[in-house]
């Protein structure tokens, strides 16, 4: 067995790997020189042979100065020729670790380790490349030292048993994106470009439009294709898997003590199918923008029918009297700030947690548990005044789910803040205690004075 500070370099395809991505990188710029046909610099082809040697050699070079360490505290990364930089991790504020496989290296058989920290702006740390196999083993080892196991680098970890909650079909994607407003919206974008052509005879302008539109089309449904292939969601003891990926594969895990809230989106026309999509709140991920294919971190899952949705909601934010609570909603003057939506925002409150439903083209529910939210924020503008209407905002981390509930009535909604401020601080007062004691309840007899006892529970599926 390897002492437990031994470095490693990672594969040694790492450099060649490297060193081909840089080539092209310098190939890519040379090419322009060739293409002036004008006043062709022929040099340049014969550079190509110059441009991918001097990348492999800087990815050579690069590899062979990259070393990871993993001790009883921490995993070490340090790279560096002539400027060394030492990045450590230590295992108490690890967060998450990440497979991903871009596809020159799972050609190969490579992937790179994505390691996620709490905290901070630059808490992401990538470890480019080792084998698959080598990936899920280091995988195991830091997430089993970050729950506090003793395991030594060389020990063997034990397979974590998972069972997969969900699989996406490919031809569900396919419909879904066909469906979706946004490609709805480009088609008919097109079609009135067409039209307009016609109209005015202009059939090069026309051709100006369409052909980009088209184009557009069919890489928003490739993207989309290519990204969420095989999108499987898996539950094993410590979070959620997610892997997808035709191409380029990755597998994204997500810790349950992470999830700080979950967006239910039902599209309008995605609801005459019973159709759903999911994105969650992680701790530590932010703001997270969509990638290509239209999914990103924070996607859960991308389409999927309501009850599996539901049933995945459940695995996160066990609720058994969700959906049996009592609802506040606007009242009808607010309907001049909102005259068809107002009819669909409402929140509601249970013992254990708080949901919010707004939107009537594209219906959108927040549930957050009760001890993740922040604050609550009660907001009153000049005209809500004068109307006797307000605000109310339950603030989670940064991310897509947002609980918020417009235009209510001012007393209403001040009733409402001060009772979400109080369920909240007994919820984290009681999680205190389950931590501290082994799953004591202190705090449950007044949050169940807080909300009435139910007559029914929730069946979950």
């Amino acid at each position: 067995m390897a002492p437990a500070s031994e470095a490693h370099r990672t594969h040694p395809l790492s450099a060649l790997l490297q060193g081909l991505l840089w080539g092209a990188a310098i190939v890519a710029g040379l090419v322009w020189q060739v293409l002036d046909f004008d006043d062709p610099n022929w040099w340049a082809l014969a550079a190509v042979p110059v441009g991918f040697v001097a990348g492999v050699v800087a990815g050579y070079v690069g590899w062979f100065f990259t070393r990871y360490v993993i001790d009883e505290q921490e995993i070490r990364i340090e790279r560096g020729v002539l400027f060394k930089s030492s990045r450590r991790i230590p295992f108490e504020r690890l967060q998450s670790v990440d497979i991903n496989e871009p596809l020159v290296a799972r050609l190969v058989g490579l992937a790179e380790l994505t390691i996620e920290m709490a905290g901070g702006s630059e808490s992401r740390t990538r470890l480019q490349f080792v084998t698959l196999a080598e990936a899920r083993r280091l995988r195991r080892l830091l997430l089993a030292r970050a729950h506090g196991s003793e395991l030594a680098e060389g020990d063997p970890v034990p397979v974590e048993h998972r069972r997969i909650l969900h699989v996406v079909p490919p031809d569900q994607v396919i419909i879904g994106t066909l469906l979706s407003l946004d490609f709805i919206v480009t088609v008919l974008a097109a079609l009135g470009s067409l039209a307009f052509g016609l109209f005015t005879e202009t059939g090069w302008a026309v051709l100006g439009v369409l052909i980009p539109a088209v184009w557009g089309v069919s890489q928003m449904i490739l993207n989309r294709i290519v990204a969420q292939w095989n999108f499987t969601v898996s539950r094993g003891d410590r979070g959620l898997r997610i892997e997808r990926g035709l191409l380029s594969r990755s597998s994204q895990t997500i810790p349950y003590d992470r999830v700080q809230g979950i967006a239910v989106v039902e599209p309008l026309i995605w609801r005459r199918f019973g159709w759903a999509r999911l994105d969650v709140d992680v701790a530590g991920y932010g703001v997270v923008t969509d990638e290509s294919g239209g999914i990103s971190s924070t996607t859960l899952l991308p389409i999927a029918p309501r009850d599996a949705a539901d049933r995945l909601v459940d695995v996160l934010i066990p609720d058994p009297e969700r959906g049996h609570g009592d609802r506040v909603a606007p009242p009808p003057r607010s309907r001049l700030f909102a005259p068809i939506g107002w009819r669909f925002r409402w929140l509601g409150s249970t013992r254990s947690t708080v949901t919010t439903g707004t939107g009537w083209i594209t219906r959108r529910r927040a549930i957050v548990p009760h001890h993740k939210v922040q604050s609550v924020e009660f907001s009153q503008g000049p005209l809500q005044r004068r109307l006797g209407l307000a605000s109310v905002e339950v603030h989670t981390p940064d991310g897509p789910v947002s609980a918020a509930i417009p235009h209510l009535d001012a007393l209403e909604a001040r009733r409402v803040t001060f009772e979400q401020v109080e369920r909240s601080r007994l919820a984290r007062r009681s999680t205190a205690a389950d931590v501290a004691l082994g799953g004591g309840v202190e705090g449950a007899d007044e949050l169940a004075g807080v909300q009435p006892p139910l007559g029914q529970d929730d069946l979950l599926g």
